[in-house]
């Protein structure tokens, strides 16, 4: 996985420099901002229409394809899996649009919400369910936790500035674990803590944590479709050694690649596969 990645990355700021240096979120104090989200597909053209037609921008890059969007790259592979993100521990991902009008006219089939205006969903190709927001909705508002604000997190309580933008992961954990992992994000990637409507949530540039408890434990996010979820860290070789003094163990320990491209991986305690790179930004 991270020599596909890494090598990704690579290719793909050589070939296209303007790839992804104005996509991503400046970091935070910790350096830590969201970088990708890589899936593995079975059909990759046809995801790709899918999500240029959300509002994305694809280049080829090999055997992947990256769509970027406002703080996230969304890598397209074609690889099999064993199920899509319902049935994982990370359920699913969610987007912000300007309008659900303008995506509705767009094509895309809606599963309305029935509860809650401004809320769909939207299916990929290949069956996985992607959740969209527009400024309509009533529980995109984020509260930080004790009270305290946050302008990076105030982001949530604005009105839209762009089309489309990434917005929430959310996290199905097991019964009692919601705290744990509200914890394990804020103190090792500098999160601020607090509330996404009625889920606890923990805010990073660039997208937002939910969590919520489950009787049933998820699958882990290796092998599924979507594969795993990448930060962006400002000097990774010393956040790596961060984490490693903190009990972190890295599945794939801090490595300097070809064309300055650094990259590291992890699983959060709960299953949810991590990739960490350098390199991303300023190209």
């Amino acid at each position: 996985m991270l020599k596909l990645v890494q090598t990704l990355i690579a290719l793909g700021l050589c070939l296209f420099p303007g790839l992804a240096s104005a996509q991503l979120a400046p970091p935070n104090e910790t350096g830590v901002a969201m970088g990708h989200l890589h899936y593995h597909v079975s059909d990759v053209e046809a995801n790709t229409r899918f999500w240029v037609a959300l509002g994305g921008k694809a280049n080829h890059v090999g055997r992947t394809v990256v769509i970027t969007f406002p703080d996230v790259l969304v890598l397209l592979t074609q690889e099999e899996s064993s199920g899509g993100t319902e049935g994982s521990i990370l359920n699913h991902v969610a987007f912000r649009v300007q309008s659900l009008d303008a995506v509705e006219e767009a094509g895309f089939e809606f599963d309305r919400s029935e509860s809650f205006s401004g809320v769909t969903s939207v299916f990929t190709p290949e069956g996985e369910r992607i959740e969209l927001f527009d400024d309509s909705a009533t529980n995109l508002t984020f509260v930080v936790d004790d009270g305290g604000a946050d302008p990076v997190a105030e982001r949530h309580n604005q009105p839209l500035t762009v089309p489309v933008i990434a917005h929430h992961l959310h996290l199905y954990l097991p019964d009692g674990a919601v705290d744990q992992a509200k914890q394990w994000y804020t103190s090792l990637f500098g999160g601020t803590p607090g509330m996404r409507w009625r889920y606890d949530a923990v805010d990073l540039p660039g997208i937002n944590f939910n969590f919520s408890s489950q009787p049933e434990v998820g699958a882990p996010t290796r092998g599924r479709m979507l594969d795993h979820i990448g930060f962006e860290v400002t000097n990774l070789e010393a956040f790596c050694q961060t984490l490693e003094a903190q009990g972190v163990r890295l599945e794939q320990p801090y490595r300097l690649g070809e064309f300055g491209v650094a990259t590291a991986v992890l699983t959060d305690p709960w299953g949810t596969s991590i990739a960490l790179t350098e390199g991303l930004r300023g190209f």
